[in-house]
């Protein structure tokens, strides 16, 4: 295993905001799976903000982490979009984008009160977002003869299994997903047991 196979992620979106000499910082937190994603939440969010200067961005993906991206939507190099991935990394998440909505205030910053202040208002953001603890987890696909019904269902209810795409005849067939510590451990369990063909799902 080339990584632990848990991951800290946030449940649901949340918001955060962050003033500076006139300037105001909205702060924008999403869980994502993909950067389909995070492109519509960035097309939502310039729907609702056609006014704003500015709306950086940084995200990362994968229960590794080395899926990332930093935009500073036309501020100074390195002012927005890293100091929005710095908490990001700081908080630990993936699965997450956050985005700086900036309505200018007529007062220049600075690269530091830039960097300062897109990173504020990341971090308020996120210091208010339900951070979870979740596994990362491999999916399959079984088939079995009715009979082997029983031994299946308790291999998968112990090893806390969830079921999907269920479908119960003579030949029965499900999808399953468990998490990836105990994935090798289950599929050898139910190997055993006649019938049963296990096939990885991608």
């Amino acid at each position: 295993m080339l990584f632990d196979d848990t991951f800290k992620t946030i449940a649901a979106p949340a918001e955060g905001i962050f003033k500076d000499r006139g300037s105001r910082f909205l702060a924008f937190a999403f869980p994502v799976k993909n950067e389909d994603e995070i492109r519509t939440h960035l097309e939502t969010l310039r729907k609702a903000h056609p006014g704003a200067n500015h709306h950086c961005y940084a995200w990362r993906l994968g229960a590794d982490k080395q899926r990332y991206r930093a935009n500073d939507d036309g501020e100074p190099s390195g002012t927005a979009g890293r100091p929005i991935l710095g908490q990001l990394q700081s908080f630990d998440l993936t699965d997450v984008v956050v985005i700086v909505v900036r309505y200018f205030g007529g007062t220049l910053l600075g690269a530091g009160g830039l960097v300062q202040a897109y990173k504020t208002a990341a971090a308020e953001a996120l210091k208010v977002a339900r951070i979870e603890e979740r596994f990362v987890t491999e999916n399959y696909e079984l088939t079995f003869d009715y009979a082997a019904m029983n031994a299946v269902m308790k291999l998968l209810k112990d090893f806390d299994a969830t079921q999907s795409a269920q479908q119960f005849e003579l030949t029965c067939s499900l999808n399953f997903e468990v998490r990836r510590r105990d994935a090798d451990a289950l599929c050898e369990a139910l190997k055993k047991v006649e019938t049963v063909k296990v096939n990885w799902k991608a």
